[in-house]
């Protein structure tokens, strides 16, 4: 009788310990994502430093800071759900295929017939739907996410150049068009940009203060946890790539809203941006930690090294190689905290 009440006893200071092990473990792991939000802020602002020294007259203009969050705005929408996406332990390669996909198909002189209200609808539509095959294919057809979304990435490509027979779809919708000019902006801000900022609240609320977001993060930490707690894996797979198809039927109506028109070739590397965009914002390749904040800064980071090579004239070669020198610098950063945390 007495072994049972010592181990009832010794459970006690255990569990406390865990509890505080785990505790102590959050608690560094939310200081660590706070330095590294930091961290990219101090990036941003070095960029805008040297912006600002190398081409002072054109870079701190009005119309090209509008202009750098304008065109942060089409890829952060899409990184916003590639977010949820790798948080999840998965990948998603068709993003920009799906982009130039919804583009071509929403500009077609059929769907133009229908105004702003039929654009918009089949650009989402198309999107989702998309989604809805890799979603399918993941989760419920049991392929890996790479090969999935690869099959998407190129079968969504041929359709859209099927579509436009390799030519330029002009949209000629007023209202459309009216969206992307300086009349439209509200208190000097592009309606884009104002769009990527609903989905960035968005996408944080969902990912941090819902079931939704907490699901996402215990799938991509550790799925057959998940599934003993609960949580229907497969289904919050296909909900988390319909999200992503639903990212980009949103950037690919703000791409036609910014371009005017519809290409198969829209989207080129957005898949390869927005990755990129998540992982030096925070969020892990191998699943189970995501920041949309982070993310949008890595957005933000981007863009502005484009726009600052692009004033300076210099060559894209280089803007790649710079590029890839901060993805590999962020990914190493990642391996050692992951060791750290060991």
């Amino acid at each position: 009788m007495t072994q049972p009440t010592t181990a009832a006893h010794e459970d006690v200071p255990t569990s406390a310990a865990k509890s505080a092990d785990e505790q102590g473990s959050s608690r560094r792991s939310g200081t660590r994502w706070d330095v590294r939000t930091l961290s990219l802020l101090g990036v941003l602002a070095v960029l805008v430093a040297v912006g600002g020294i190398t081409a002072p007259d054109e870079f701190l203009a009005t119309s090209n800071l509008q202009l750098v969050l304008t065109q942060a705005s089409v890829i952060g929408v899409v990184t916003v759900g590639m977010t949820f996406v790798i948080t999840s332990g998965g990948i998603d390669l068709s993003v920009g295929a799906i982009v130039a996909l919804a583009s071509v198909w929403a500009t077609t002189v059929a769907t133009q017939e229908y105004g702003f209200a039929g654009i918009l609808f089949t650009a989402v539509i198309v999107g989702v739907g998309c989604g809805l095959v890799n979603g399918l294919l993941v989760a419920y057809g049991r392929m890996v996410p790479f090969i999935a979304t690869l099959a998407m990435l190129a079968s969504a490509r041929g359709l859209a150049l099927q579509i436009t027979d390799g030519s330029t779809q002009i949209v000629s919708v007023a209202s459309v068009l009216d969206l992307g000019s300086r009349d439209s902006y509200i208190l000097g801000i592009p309606p884009l940009v104002l769009i990527f900022a609903a989905v960035t609240v968005i996408g944080w609320l969902a990912l941090n203060r819902t079931t939704f977001g907490r699901r996402t993060v215990a799938v991509g930490g550790n799925a057959e946890a998940a599934r003993l707690a609960g949580i229907d894996v497969r289904r919050q797979r296909l909900y988390l790539y319909l999200l992503s198809g639903l990212c980009c039927g949103i950037a690919a109506f703000m791409l036609i809203v910014l371009a005017g028109s519809g290409q198969n070739t829209n989207g080129n590397l957005y898949e390869l941006d927005a990755i990129a965009a998540a992982i030096i914002g925070g969020t892990l390749l191998s699943g189970g930690r995501g920041t949309i904040i982070g993310s949008v800064l890595g957005v933000l980071v981007f863009t502005t090294i484009t726009n600052i090579f692009a004033l300076n004239n210099l060559e894209t070669a280089v803007q790649q190689i710079a590029k890839g020198a901060i993805i590999v610098a962020a990914v190493l950063v990642q391996r050692r905290s992951l060791h750290g945390d060991a």
